[in-house]
């Protein structure tokens, strides 16, 4: 089912690249490997009962919960079944989620089974996460402009006597700094939404 020396975000990527109705669009993407989850992810937001369920969508907080494309399967339908000695057995394929920003959650496009299997063995699945990323022009502006504020804050720091709690100050704004550049290029855009085709 799954080596260890298995790349599933190029697998992942190449059957994206392949199908002709899948959601890649124009634009820049990630497809990263995923291990674990904010507490409720896959217990209280993870919609079991597809269609019918209602999304919690918390005032501020959005919902970031797990919505399923299909019906999922019972625990002990006989392909779950089999994929729940592979979850045991540290070999489970990941689910392929996708990050949709209006729903502030995932779609599973594909492991279904393979996430109900984990699950009923007590652990979450492993995941291959899909995110749109925001255009290059876009996170340039917003690398300059950290930068931009990061020169001052230092600025405003160096005018300060020095002492050991200037340089405390100064290490924490350099690591704030770099951690923030280097989350730059990786950010999740929102989902574009387009009007349905005129069927006409």
């Amino acid at each position: 089912m799954r080596t260890p020396d298995a790349d599933w975000r190029h697998r992942c990527a190449r059957w994206l690249e392949d199908t002709p109705h899948g959601p890649l669009h124009d634009g820049r993407w990630s497809v990263t490997a995923r291990a674990s989850f904010a507490p409720g992810i896959w217990t209280e937001d993870f919609v079991r009962d597809w269609p019918d369920a209602v999304l919690a969508l918390l005032c501020g907080g959005g919902w970031h919960g797990v919505l399923p494309l299909r019906p999922l399967s019972p625990p002990g339908a006989p392909r779950v079944t089999a994929y729940r000695k592979h979850a045991r057995d540290g070999t489970l394929a990941p689910v392929l989620l996708w990050w949709v920003s209006f729903l502030d959650g995932w779609l599973i496009l594909d492991g279904h089974d393979r996430a109900v299997a984990a699950l009923a063995e007590g652990a979450e699945p492993p995941c291959t996460v899909l995110a749109r990323l925001p255009e290059e022009a876009q996170w340039r502006r917003t690398a300059d402009a950290v930068a931009e504020g990061h020169a001052e804050r230092m600025s405003r720091l160096s005018e300060r006597p020095a002492g050991p709690g200037t340089e405390r100050q100064r290490a924490a704004l350099e690591r704030g700094y770099a951690d923030a550049l280097a989350g730059l290029p990786y950010d999740e855009a929102p989902t574009p939404l387009w009007p349905p085709a005129d069927d006409a």
